[in-house]
């Protein structure tokens, strides 16, 4: 599409705090989201896209979203913008123990199954991390289960909000993110902070994280490094991806996963018809996708 056709969409409708959004801007503004974020907003939720943009497009000077737009496709400054869209739409709403069946059998069937199989380094990679609670919370249960004296582990995380890994790398979390962890499991691996309803991750615990990084999952070239771990949680984010999207991931960690490796998606979501390679197995009690 040339920006001269993109010039059709310009009759403006109705502004948001002084931004004109010209007809069909936010439809194109979607599919760039889409197509570097995998992100996908129907119509019923283009709302939320446009309050989460329309503040981006004001801190840079333009009265117009469609010149925001032309700035994210076209423009060289376009690759320092992205990460500010990411953080600006990424959902950081998480908490410790989380779906608490997959550390189960994390600690319980299948590290135990890959020391017994494996003569190396296990690695296990959190994607999206967030702010930090899931591979804290990998951390626990395989400290808990004593699998750092018995294996050589690695855990990375990575997202591709640069503002949610600054959170992580904080160490601090404030009540709502313990409402699933138990009280002694907290008392154990954390300490408050006088006068705060915060509590900070204690330096044991932390240094279990051998990796904070900025990744994007739907960039081939920015995943290869960690997509071939033993075993990967990447949950509550294909939700929010298209079909299509799903699969080109699902497809692309399958290529470099090891026989056999784990995947951990959320429970609302599925993979059956990605057609990426993966069986969904119960293993120590939780479903898994397993690349055979």
């Amino acid at each position: 599409m040339t920006i001269a056709s993109n010039r059709a969409y310009a009759a403006p409708v109705p502004d948001v705090r002084g931004l004109r959004i010209p007809e069909r801007t936010l439809e194109l503004i979607r599919e760039l989201v889409v197509a570097h974020l995998g992100i996908y907003y129907d119509d019923g939720r283009l709302d939320i896209l446009r309050d989460r943009i329309v503040p981006l497009a004001i801190e840079r000077g333009f009265d117009s979203l469609l010149d925001y737009y032309y700035l994210l496709k076209y423009d060289a400054a376009a690759g320092t913008e992205w990460p500010r869209v990411m953080d600006a739409l990424s959902v950081q709403e998480t908490y410790f123990w989380r779906e608490t069946d997959h550390f189960t059998a994390l600690a319980r069937a299948i590290v135990p199954g890959l020391i017994g199989r494996l003569k190396r380094r296990i690695r296990i990679w959190s994607i999206p991390c967030a702010s930090g609670e899931e591979p804290l919370s990998i951390a626990i249960a395989l400290n808990e289960a004593g699998l750092f004296d018995a294996a050589d582990i690695e855990i990375h995380a990575s997202d591709a909000s640069e503002a949610a890994l600054a959170k992580a790398r904080g160490r601090r979390y404030g009540r709502r993110a313990f409402r699933q962890l138990p009280d002694a499991l907290r008392e154990k691996y954390f300490t408050r902070v006088p006068d705060r309803e915060e509590w900070m991750v204690g330096a044991d615990l932390y240094s279990r994280i051998d990796s904070w990084t900025r990744i994007n999952i739907v960039n081939p070239d920015e995943i290869a490094a960690l997509a071939s771990s033993d075993v990967i949680f990447c949950r509550n984010l294909f939700i929010y991806f298209t079909p299509a999207g799903v699969r080109t991931v699902a497809c692309e960690l399958a290529r470099h996963m090891p026989s056999p490796g784990y995947l951990c998606v959320g429970a609302a979501e599925s993979l059956l018809k990605a057609g990426a390679g993966f069986d969904l197995l119960e293993v120590g009690g939780a479903y898994v996708y397993v690349k055979q």
